[in-house]
């Protein structure tokens, strides 16, 4: 078995030998494999902390980024130079000043209660009693009756009957509710930052099972509570990093790669088996694309495919839902209406030397790339040589998925997604640099380069609608509805970003932009409720669907 060290040198040879017949070795290429252990091994070093969005390793990255796109030559095509910056919302947080005490004795925030996300953000203090429910007072309200009367009720949702309850509390003339469970059955609920819940007009606190047993255990007791809610939204600031090469052309060809990942894994998509907090470094996902987009940007500056101009985005916030380039797509820093095709570049690291499979997503949006994808004849580069990319072509026609091109699709532009595959290291701590395939992914930027200027000469790409792939990496739930859910929308219930032709959802007629607030008996406040819900179907299933189009609130039955 080769060293990695060994490795990389035999590529190198092979590159040569490869080139014999041609007039003279191009020592760019010779260096490009150098080049892109050198990107990624700063990307994906421990220093950068996991480049999650928002942190300082995010911060490290992309100046990296910029100064490479400065030091090519490309126009800086941000807001802010090469930055443009888009806010990722993440739901509700608990202020230092929450606050609750009984009879002087102070509770701890998150250990001893919690305040539910739609609670009104409030001070009071009272003298309510445990047992009676008093108008102009706070209400105790015990889970255990409802919790025992529906053990063997699969479709009983805890979360949506304490919110419709406490508004009918409020209703009745309770001030706050403050909610306890005595029974032996778990009732799972913690703070969820995520619920997107109208805020109701009165506090709802949470009292947990200990500190409830030590001062509820006498239920006619009166008790001296004083507290305080508060509230605030939970946001962090995302950049992503845009380079621009002017030709003078009409139209603009767009090269993306996301660049952020999962930092110690805090936003819960790590796959991460130990409790142990570790960086995640993200080699193959994505420092391997970023450093493709560099490399590309290197050449495509000094070459002669002239026809178009190029916009090179390294997208953060990708991980937590296409942000970054939703963002951009909804906010562009050139016509959106002047883009002939977008490559997406995300895991482009791992080419397997034996299989030597490649996977471009995307094939089914334009008729053109047909004759480029698998035909080298069209390999027109800036120097003479006759390597042929040694790469066995796997297409999938969708032009959605787990990656940014997604969002480019979704403006009707023609799209490419490189991939090389799912490992057993993917989300993991263990993607590191000593692990990528250096010479294979060269061999990946050479066919891209290859697509660039195979398409230098041709009329601007017509765009073709394909079917709609999942755009997470794993299912979570038993039935589907074909919804793509829009991942950035902050507001209440679960936005489509479009609807799969053929599914549920476009049967019972939803459409992009639609906005879905109940799946049957169950209230629809965030992703994790909407994924919850579908598991509680199976194939078959009739279900009426409440949703938001515009201004009008409608109902739908969907079959699955």
């Amino acid at each position: 078995m080769f060293s990695y060290r060994s490795g990389l040198s035999l590529g190198i040879v092979l590159l040569l030998t490869a080139c014999s017949s041609s007039k003279k070795i191009n020592k760019e290429e010779v260096q490009l494999p150098v080049n892109l252990k050198s990107h990624i091994s700063y990307l994906a070093d421990d220093k950068l902390e996991g480049r999650r969005t928002g942190t300082p390793g995010e911060k490290l990255a992309m100046e990296y980024i910029s100064g490479q796109f400065s030091s090519i030559g490309l126009q800086a095509k941000g807001t802010n130079g090469f930055y443009q910056a888009f806010e990722v919302n993440e739901g509700k947080q608990m202020d230092p000043s929450t606050q609750f005490s009984i009879n002087g004795n102070k509770l701890e925030a998150g250990k001893d209660f919690f305040p539910m996300a739609y609670s009104a953000g409030i001070s009071m203090e009272a003298l309510p009693s445990i047992a009676v429910q008093e108008a102009e007072m706070p209400w105790f309200v015990d889970l255990k009756d409802a919790l025992d009367e529906n053990k063997s009720n699969p479709h009983f949702d805890l979360s949506n009957y304490v919110y419709t309850n406490c508004k009918k509390a409020k209703d009745k003339g309770a001030t706050a509710v403050i909610l306890y469970n005595s029974s032996a059955t778990d009732d799972k609920l913690a703070f969820n930052g995520k619920d997107k819940s109208e805020t109701l007009t009165i506090p709802v606190i949470y009292i947990k099972k200990e500190a409830a047993a030590k001062y509820f255990k006498d239920p006619s007791a009166t008790l001296n509570v004083k507290f305080t809610v508060s509230l605030s939204d939970k946001k962090r600031t995302g950049h992503n990093v845009v380079g621009y090469l002017d030709n003078g052309a009409a139209t603009t060809v767009v090269l993306g790669a996301h660049f952020d990942h999962l930092g110690y894994g805090e936003d819960g998509n790590s796959r991460n088996t130990t409790t142990e907090p570790a960086i995640h470094n993200g080699a193959d996902d994505n420092a391997s694309g970023t450093a493709a987009l560099i490399e590309i940007a290197k050449r495509l500056k000094n070459g002669t495919a002239k026809n178009n101009n190029y916009l090179f985005i390294s997208f953060s916030g990708e991980e937590l839902g296409l942000y970054g380039s939703k963002y951009f797509t909804d906010h562009p820093t050139i016509d959106l209406k002047t883009v002939n095709y977008m490559i997406n570049m995300d895991m482009v690291g791992r080419l397997n030397d034996s299989s030597k499979v490649l996977t471009i997503g995307g094939f089914g949006t334009s008729p053109a790339w047909e004759k480029v994808i698998n035909n080298y004849d069209f390999f027109k580069l800036p120097y003479k040589t006759n390597i042929q990319p040694p790469l066995v072509i796997r297409t999938d026609s969708s032009g959605t998925g787990p990656s940014d091109h997604t969002s480019f699709y979704r403006k009707d532009i023609p799209v490419l997604f490189y991939f090389t595959g799912l490992h057993t290291d993917y989300h993991k701590p263990s993607d590191d640099a000593d692990k990528i395939n250096y010479t294979g992914e060269a061999l990946i930027i050479r066919h891209m380069l290859g697509v660039i200027h195979g398409l230098n000469a041709e009329p601007r790409l017509a765009f073709l609608k394909t079917r709609e792939a999942q755009t997470t990496t794993s299912a979570r739930f038993s039935v589907s509805m074909g919804i793509m859910p829009d991942y950035t929308w902050s507001g209440t219930g679960l936005r489509s970003d479009g609807v799969s032709e053929g599914k549920p959802a476009q049967k019972a007629g939803l459409k992009a932009g639609d906005i879905i607030l109940q799946i049957g008996d169950f209230k629809i406040t965030s992703m994790e409720s909407y994924m919850q819900t579908l598991g509680k179907f199976k194939k078959g299933d009739t279900v009426k669907v409440i949703y938001l189009r515009g201004k009008d609130t409608l109902t739908t039955t969907v079959q699955f």
